[in-house]
């Protein structure tokens, strides 16, 4: 199982090329199930979920093939598509895999999709998308572990469509929001989402089912607005859908200069995608500057601790808070951090502690006190967003620290080791 091993204090000086948004991929990736046409998606992540994700695909009968020159550019063709499963085997480790449940009913009429798995971060229920299926009139039961779900049939004895209906989420959801907005592309008759998330992806996804000849208006706000088709067309490579920046990994990256201090040049990002933490940044005494396509970053002396409440789009994004608690953790003074997202998000603190970092979780808070250093140690990585935590607090610890698991790190961060090692951190990869 790889690790990584950390060797501490160094500052970070130079330019770091942010990869595709790895919470736009997946849905996009799942959204060409609508079509029997090929298409094509630029600025594709090299991530563990995207390769789960194309194996997926790939079970079901849709063909994938990334440009010789550029492997983020992947054109996909769903038009042998024959198998509307997604077995447990394939989707146990990812919870975004429910995202073919609404394309494959919408277009093949019928699904088996196993109940997901994921981050071990708390509850992500299911339910919304089930309710909101129902009501644009699919059949669902869910048994042994999977959703069958079909749509009635027509006149014909085959598979009909489904019809477009007024849907209102109990809680934000965003996959539900995407889930039902790609089912909607092709249901018969007009779909109203109420409570939609508001996230960036949700409005990457809509710019590319509006590219396959999609009517989708108010993506952005808690209303969207589905038109339905009949169909939808591909998107050949010369016009290929751009996967919209990561933000997570943008912000990541800003909380590791802000930590382990530096002068470091964020490349094919957008600063508008993730304002809320940028915001935080500067009020922590990171200087930060935001230009078109790029954010440059300079950390200068210890950071001043900085409180928070994570909170939906626009507010601060429950996939920062353990990066920014890192910062926190050799911070100037003490801040309370409050998670109202997912009950289990806090499972980094006792590895943080590992390093010397004190940290007081009371339910759904923490306060944590900034100490003048940290002091390497070997830890574990819990979750996704917990690994980068931890990456970013061995970045300033004095001595090794040794992060283990990082098959989490890999299924959001495309790369990592290599971006930090480019900017003069002392970081490897190692066998263990």
């Amino acid at each position: 199982m790889d690790k990584l091993l950390i060797r501490g204090g160094r500052r970070l000086q130079g330019d770091v090329i942010i990869s595709g948004a790895k919470n736009a991929a997946l849905p996009d990736l799942c959204a060409v199930l609508l079509s029997a046409e090929p298409v094509t998606l630029a600025n594709v992540p090299q991530l563990q979920d995207v390769n789960t994700t194309l194996k997926l695909l790939a079970n079901m009968g849709v063909t994938a093939e990334r440009q010789p020159d550029d492997a983020s550019v992947i054109t996909l063709d769903a038009g042998q598509a024959d198998n509307p499963e997604a077995p447990y085997e394939l989707v146990k480790t990812m919870r975004a895999s429910i995202l073919v449940l609404g394309p494959l009913l919408a277009r093949f009429g019928r699904a088996r999709v196993s109940l997901p798995g994921g981050c071990a971060i708390g509850s992500r229920p299911v339910d919304q998308h089930i309710k909101g299926l129902q009501a644009m009139g699919a059949q669902i039961t869910v048994e042994h572990g999977y959703i069958e779900a079909r749509t009635p049939a027509g006149a014909d004895g085959q598979p009909g469509r489904l019809k477009g209906a007024r849907i209102t989420t109990d809680m934000v959801t965003v996959t539900g929001t995407e889930n039902l907005m790609m089912a909607a592309t092709l249901a018969e008759g007009e779909t109203v989402l109420e409570n939609a998330a508001l996230e960036p992806e949700i409005v990457d996804l809509a710019s590319l089912l509006i590219a396959m000849g999609a009517k989708i208006e108010g993506q952005g706000t808690h209303r969207i607005r589905i038109q339905g088709v009949e169909r939808l067309h591909g998107l050949p490579l010369a016009q290929a859908h751009q996967i919209i920046p990561d933000r997570i990994e943008t912000g990541t990256f800003l909380c590791a200069v802000g930590a382990a201090g530096g002068d470091v040049t964020l490349r094919r990002t957008n600063g508008d995608l993730l304002e809320t933490v940028i915001d935080k940044l500067r009020e922590a005494g990171v200087t930060i500057e935001v230009g078109a396509d790029f954010i440059r970053v300079q950390g200068t002396g210890r950071p001043k601790a900085v409180g928070f409440r994570t909170k939906e789009h626009p507010g601060f994004p429950t996939d920062m808070q353990a990066q920014f608690m890192a910062l926190n953790c050799v911070a100037d003074g003490t801040a309370a951090i409050h998670e109202t997202i997912f009950e289990n998000r806090f499972m980094h603190v006792n590895e943080l502690i590992r390093l010397g970092a004190k940290i007081e979780v009371d339910g759904h808070s923490a306060v944590v006190t900034g100490v003048p250093k940290l002091s390497g140690a070997t830890v574990m990585a819990t979750d996704l967003r917990a690994s980068a935590s931890l990456v970013i607090a061995g970045l300033v610890a004095e001595g090794e620290t040794l992060v283990d698991r990082i098959y989490h790190l890999d299924r959001g961060y495309d790369r990592m080791e290599a971006k930090l090692r480019a900017i003069g951190a002392d970081i490897e990869r190692v066998k263990g």
